[in-house]
């Protein structure tokens, strides 16, 4: 039997994962405790996502409510599939840097603690699996916000004759900046997974993701951009806009097209790979545009308002490059961007909202 493991399996990414990977015939275990309910609230619970899995594919997901901090637990887990787990999909996270300075013990351990504990348990018991870790552009802190910026419109640009304008690519530096707190567990985790690949020969990678998106986001203020404000587009819950007069840029990228990324590496894996991955130059979008974008699907106002100050840390402009991981994976492409994962969210979630 060839089993995937998921963390977070329940979450935007980790429940895209559960589906791509079963519906590929794959047996899918999932790790999935609902702690973002714990980070955000009753509103960001995922036990709704993870009984629709369970409804869907029966005995082909097998969901286990444990922690990735739990070194008995997770030991076990992974002794008890041991080499038949094929593949290693690390999603659970805290993923606010609003909130990890509220609690940055309990961000860092869930993080970097708990990714540390999940690829020592990968050597110990299948070290020839293949660990793929959902990272962050957070990796590389507050150094986008130094590039010579352009105002518009509506949105913040980067002239054409810049390096950078395709995108930030993988040799931005990560040093000598504000990570935040977020930020900075992230990094740790991150070089952790680019460790245990150059040091002990495995089949690691971080994905750093720019906006991850989908119809399965559990939306917040904190965390899920797309997700959150098409909600509040909806319900006419207060949103709130912060910094940067509304025209920071962000790229976003479906859950599909980046489970469909992993699965490209997964097929034919490296060794302590890194990727920015996100929208790109293809799927990218201001908060001003993405207000406009919803108000027109929703056909409703949204109700929101400006603050001056921005998040600690914040970027103010990100589309990530994606020229490393198509050079080494030409087959793969997008299939989203921003007005279909819009489209998406808010047919799938009106009614339940």
């Amino acid at each position: 039997m060839s089993i995937v493991l998921v963390t977070g399996s329940a979450g935007l990414i980790g429940s895209e994962s559960v589906r791509f990977f079963c519906e590929k015939g794959f047996t899918v275990v999932g790790i999935d405790n609902n702690m973002r309910e714990s980070f955000f609230g009753e509103g960001a619970s995922t036990l709704w996502n993870r009984d629709r899995l369970q409804q869907r594919y029966g005995d082909q997901y097998i969901h286990h409510n444990s922690d990735i901090r739990d070194r008995q637990a997770i030991s076990d887990l992974f002794a008890s599939y041991s080499r038949e787990i094929r593949l290693i999909i690390h999603t659970a996270a805290q993923p606010s840097h609003d909130w990890a300075a509220r609690d940055p013990f309990t961000d860092f351990t869930v993080n970097a603690n708990g990714t540390l504990n999940l690829l020592e348990q990968t050597r110990q018991h299948c070290p020839e699996a293949v660990f793929i870790f959902c990272s962050t552009n957070k990796v590389y802190g507050d150094t986008p916000n130094q590039l010579p910026l352009v105002e518009l419109d509506r949105r913040w640009e980067i002239e054409a004759s810049h390096p950078f304008y395709e995108g930030i690519d993988e040799s931005m530096s990560i040093d000598h900046c504000k990570h935040s707190l977020f930020g900075a567990s992230k990094v740790a985790a991150d070089v952790l997974v680019q460790e245990y690949g150059r040091y002990f020969g495995m089949k690691t990678a971080c994905f750093r993701g720019g906006c991850l998106t989908g119809p399965s986001h559990s939306g917040t203020e904190l965390h899920g951009f797309l997700s959150y404000l098409m909600k509040c587009t909806v319900t006419g819950t207060p949103y709130k806009v912060y910094g940067y007069k509304g025209k920071q840029v962000r790229d976003n990228i479906h859950s599909y097209d980046l489970v469909n990324a992993f699965y490209h590496f997964y097929q034919s894996p490296r060794i302590a790979e890194t990727y920015n991955i996100g929208g790109g130059r293809e799927s990218n979008c201001s908060m001003l545009e993405a207000i406009a974008q919803c108000e027109e699907i929703a056909d409703k106002t949204l109700n929101w308002e400006y603050q001056e100050s921005n998040r600690s840390g914040d970027h103010i402009w990100w589309i990530g490059n994606l020229s490393r991981f198509k050079s080494h994976y030409p087959e793969w492409e997008l299939t989203y961007r921003v007005p279909d994962i819009l489209k998406e969210i808010y047919s799938q979630n009106v009614d339940r909202w």
